[in-house]
């Protein structure tokens, strides 16, 4: 019992230690444990591990990950993720990047698993909604894509919404996409080997240029889409199933819904904002995977299908005891690296196939 309350407290904290003694516990201790926390909704195959995780957050007081102020959002996702890094991943070359593009200079973080080999890249846009999150807040992530994939990653840091608008962060991601491609010699990037990837918003972003690049040099080879938005218009079953007491909320939605399209005047469905709207012909191959307990779930699944009926190879597949943003609880959950390293190496055999 006093284990119970001081590991609650501990968890309550934030700490990635805690976290992982959480993690290193039996299924059933998890489970009492979240019960103890007074975790009050019903996801029987929801991830036990997570169920903790979230009972936790409730009894802080968190609910969501975006809010009224796009500052303190901000802040909070950067020290969450902070708080629960333990040792990076080793990478043998890491370094952040300028790029002097058309739309105005950016940064990228570069990765490269075995420098001075020619290998693919993969031009990675971080999730957070549009509003949250950097190239730091998916440092692990890219870390672990770059090392199991086998790929170069560039993960970019583009602007973010409400302070810049959908147009303007879509064309500043697709001619970060076309630097790439023009500077796929000094990169000594494998021939037409360049993909796009990204989780949630970043998934989106992906969708989006892979269908405005099309028939343009920079196309992409492949689009690995994490848990991704492609549909602000419709509201599926899985978004009234899981709206509540997870990482994504119905109300995060709702705030990324103002934040990125209402105050920029766009319409939902246009296809820059929800890619299940947009021409599919030709698109480059997919790799998609959804989060079985998640709002976005269902989008997600049905876009795999419409690639699938307009012709283009598109490989789904469902975690379905995960919630969104799984991939960013890799430091303290053996499951969530395990799903992460497990997608990487089987996009890398989806790409090398197409």
């Amino acid at each position: 019992m006093v284990f119970t309350q001081n590991l609650q407290e501990k968890i309550e904290q934030g700490q990635g230690a805690a976290g992982r003694t959480l993690d290193r516990l039996p299924k059933f201790a998890q489970e009492s444990l979240a019960k103890l926390l007074g975790y009050p909704y019903q996801y029987p195959q929801l991830d036990s591990f997570t169920k903790c995780l979230m009972a936790a957050q409730l009894k802080q007081g968190k609910v969501g990950f975006i809010g009224e102020s796009v500052e303190r959002s901000r802040k909070a996702f950067e020290s969450q993720m902070q708080s629960i890094i333990h040792k990076p991943t080793h990478v043998q070359f890491v370094e952040d990047i300028r790029l002097p593009l058309q739309s105005g200079s950016i940064y990228a973080r570069h990765y490269h698993p075995a420098p001075g080999k020619k290998l693919p890249m993969i031009v990675f846009y971080h999730g957070g909604g549009f509003v949250v999150g950097s190239v730091d807040t998916h440092d692990e992530v890219c870390r672990l894509i770059a090392m199991h994939a086998k790929a170069q990653v560039l993960s970019i840091d583009y602007p973010l919404a409400p302070e810049v608008g959908p147009k303007a962060l879509i064309q500043s991601c697709e001619d970060a996409l076309a630097w790439v491609y023009q500077n796929r010699r000094q990169f000594k990037i494998l021939k037409n080997r360049i993909a796009v990837a990204g989780d949630s918003a970043g998934g989106n972003i992906s969708a989006v240029i892979s269908q405005r690049a099309v028939n343009t040099s920079y196309a992409p080879s492949a689009q690995f889409l994490i848990y991704p938005a492609v549909d602000f218009k419709s509201r599926h079953p899985s978004f009234f199933a899981y709206k509540d007491g997870l990482v994504l909320t119905g109300q995060d939605i709702d705030y990324v819904t103002d934040y990125y399209v209402t105050r920029h005047k766009m319409e939902l469905d246009d296809p820059i904002i929800s890619p299940i709207n947009g021409q599919l012909k030709k698109v480059a191959p997919a790799f998609i995977v959804t989060a079985g307990h998640d709002v976005l779930h269902d989008e997600g699944k049905i876009y795999a299908y419409k690639l699938r009926q307009e012709g283009v190879k598109a490989h789904y597949h469902e975690y379905e005891d995960q919630t969104h943003g799984f991939i960013n609880l890799t430091p303290i959950s053996r499951k969530a690296k395990k799903n992460l390293i497990e997608m990487c190496k089987e996009f890398r055999k989806f790409w090398d196939k197409y």
